[in-house]
């Protein structure tokens, strides 16, 4: 979906083989299909428990041509995708089912994260990405003045968002789900998975989503680089981590992918941020939105929320 640099922080451990299981009084063998490849702009594995093969390939195919119309709806790097249309016209006519669903989702993260999340912080990205790309760069970054006038095109509510129309309120808008994008094309492949059958499975796209539990019964294990937690146990769960390694934009490392909205300067949490929740639309996006957020604010937010565990 995108040419960034991504970083994998997140890794699934013991993931392949052929599990054991007890089943009527004796053990049976419940082989688990592992595919690893490509989507997305970076690595990606998908792992499902089935005892056909020729099913498997046949589900892993599937897959795989999920990701492919997705992406032709999310990708910046697609000149006739749904979003590189809408940003270059200001308007997107009967857009997908999905872009609708995408973009409404997004809006109901911005105003549950009080305006952190904002899939409209497109023209900060474009500013800072012209900025470093020119030979003579100030390295301090764009000035003042070129931040304030991208932030004004900044602002999720300045959209109409419908299944007939999507429009921007303002001239020189224009959105990125980079986000939230890789989350809900995961979300959507193992509910592709589980519509087919597939009651135990792991994809990894990024950000990862499970479906039940390993053959054994015991929880998927994934690891995060450099959390000192130990490996995490998911059934039934999906994580995401945002990290300002992801993508630099300038040679000293100063100037990253994640913004915060509210100065249209790259976030300062230097660490990486992971979020545990049922679905990975919820978590890449709100691993990004707390990742833009003060750690005071990060604090206050999280406070009494059972819905999600923040990792970070």
């Amino acid at each position: 979906m995108t040419a960034l640099n991504r970083r994998r922080l997140l890794t699934v451990i013991a993931a392949a083989g052929t599990a054991l299981l007890p089943g009527n009084g004796r053990t049976a063998t419940v082989p688990r299909w592992r595919w690893r490849g490509t989507a997305l702009g970076a690595r990606a594995e998908i792992i499902l428990v089935h005892p056909d093969e020729a099913t498997a390939q046949e589900l892993i195919r599937l897959a795989i041509g999920e990701i492919e119309r997705l992406e032709n709806i999310f990708s910046l790097y697609r000149p006739e995708s749904e979003i590189s249309r809408l940003n270059r016209d200001g308007l997107l006519e009967m857009p997908s089912a999905e872009m609708t669903a995408l973009m409404s989702t997004a809006r109901h993260v911005s105003t549950l994260t009080g305006g952190a999340f904002d899939v409209t912080v497109q023209p900060l990205w474009r500013l800072h990405a012209e900025h470093f790309a020119r030979p003579d760069a100030d390295p301090d970054g764009p000035s003042p003045a070129a931040i304030a006038a991208a932030r004004r095109l900044v602002d999720y509510r300045a959209m109409d968002i419908s299944p007939s129309m999507i429009r921007f309120a303002r001239p020189g808008m224009g959105v990125t789900l980079n986000g939230i994008a890789q989350g809900y094309i995961t979300d959507r492949v193992a509910d592709l998975l589980r519509a087919h059958g597939i009651e135990n499975t792991l994809v990894d796209l990024g950000e990862i989503r499970t479906l039940g539990s390993r053959p054994d019964r015991r929880p998927w294990r994934v690891a995060i680089e450099g959390a000192p937690a130990g490996p995490l146990d998911l059934t039934d769960r999906a994580i995401a981590t945002s990290s300002p390694a992801g993508t630099r934009f300038d040679r000293r490392g100063q100037f990253h992918h994640l913004f915060d909205p509210a100065t249209g300067r790259p976030s300062t949490t230097k660490k990486p941020v992971s979020v545990i929740a049922k679905r990975a639309t919820f978590a890449d996006a709100l691993s990004t939105a707390l990742l833009a957020m003060p750690a005071d604010r990060r604090i206050t937010w999280q406070h009494g929320r059972l819905d999600v565990v923040v990792v970070g």
